[in-house]
């Protein structure tokens, strides 16, 4: 008896419907799909799909009914709902405040793409997104739209086709062959390479390829750059080629061959240009007592590290390596020599200002570019 008894309740157990994983706009799309396909589905056909209960449809319908103003209606002959009118998009999106202050940053953020082969994609795409938002969510995408923009620091006019060429070759994996010019070089020479990454640094664009002759992984700026042409000849991808760790000795995209213990030695005015940024992943930066700081870092060159010292200029001193303190010294020194009669190229007292300030008078700190058409036209 007591087996038969435990049969019947093992007959006539029925497991729990599967709670709902799914969020409540998950959900709404899954009915807008279903109304979209002309099946008439009703709400105890959509509750077990869902694993809802009847109630929970029946409340989603009449939001999207009511909140959404879509023409859904309720079919008596076919039991199920759909659509009256044609419905050419899905109901407007919810969002959060940090929603649209990231759909804000990703649409302002197109200022650095421009003259790419991703600006227009990448503006139609935003386009679609703001589209979808609902009238509170657009109210604050124009509110917060003059409060934040982008400012890319001489951004580099790349060429569309040359881009959208090299694009090609690294999806295809195509032999590239281009002509190239090395930064400050009048040669131009002929390269064969397999193209492995593009990539945006300081507003400039780069190309990282395995250059056929030299052996080697090398970069080429793609300012400098011209008459690529995709050869008939396919290549593997390298597996163990990683762009971090192939950069990982710089701080931007000049690799060299050496490490070099860069100390650098921070005024408080400086500290506060260097202060919060990153330009290392392995930096270190140490405050020191009256506002300074000290940054350190290991780089394979040091170029890059250089032009940054000479743009903070008597804010930093360089500590190690030596070879730094000789190269700032050599450059330091020829400026100072190119400068050094600047006072003698300046206009007299007498001369019109290059800039007049409000009050028209001369501003004698103002820097003039020695351009005879220019001053006479002031």
């Amino acid at each position: 008896m007591k087996t038969r008894n435990h049969q019947l309740t093992a007959i006539n157990y029925q497991p729990k419907p599967r709670l709902d994983r799914r969020t409540t706009w998950e959900r709404l799309s899954q009915i807008d799909d279903w109304l979209r396909a002309g099946g008439y589905p009703n709400t105890r056909t959509m509750a077990r799909r869902l694993g809802v209960t009847e109630r929970t449809v029946t409340r989603d319908l009449q939001f999207l009914k009511t909140k959404r103003g879509l023409p859904i209606e309720y079919d008596p002959h076919k039991y199920g709902f759909y659509y009256a009118k044609p419905v050419t998009g899905f109901p407007k999106t919810p969002l959060s405040e940090a929603d649209i202050s990231a759909m804000l940053v990703a649409h302002k953020g197109i200022a650095q793409y421009g003259g790419t082969p991703f600006e227009k994609p990448l503006r139609a795409a935003c386009q679609k997104l703001v589209s979808l938002f609902d009238h509170r969510g657009l109210h604050s995408l124009r509110a917060l739209g003059d409060a934040l923009s982008f400012r890319p620091f001489a951004p580099e006019a790349s060429d569309p086709r040359t881009f959208r060429l090299i694009a090609r070759a690294l999806a295809e994996r195509r032999v590239l062959m281009f002509n190239y010019r090395n930064r400050g070089k009048k040669t131009v020479l002929t390269r064969r390479a397999h193209p492995y990454h593009i990539v945006c640094f300081d507003n400039r664009w780069y190309l990282l390829a395995f250059d056929l002759v030299r052996n080697s992984v090398r970069t080429f700026a793609l300012c400098r750059l011209t008459r690529p042409q995709l050869t008939r000849k396919r290549f593997d991808a390298p597996k163990k080629f990683d762009t971090a760790k192939y950069l990982r000795g710089s701080i931007g995209m000049m690799k060299g061959e050496y490490d070099y213990e860069v100390v650098i030695e921070l005024d408080a005015f400086g500290a506060d240009l260097v202060r919060g940024r990153r330009w290392h992943p392995k930096q270190e930066f140490i405050e020191l007592p009256g506002g300074g700081a000290r940054l350190r870092m290991v780089l394979s060159g040091l170029e890059e590290i250089e032009r940054a010292v000479l743009s903070w200029g008597t804010h930093a001193t360089v500590l190690k390596p030596e070879i730094l303190r000789h190269r700032l010294y050599e450059t330091s020194s020829e400026l100072s020599a190119r400068y050094a009669d600047g006072d003698a190229q300046l206009p007299g007292k007498d001369a019109v200002p290059c800039v007049p300030d409000r009050s028209g008078k001369p501003q004698r700190s103002v820097v003039c570019l020695d351009l005879p058409f220019l001053w006479n036209k002031r």
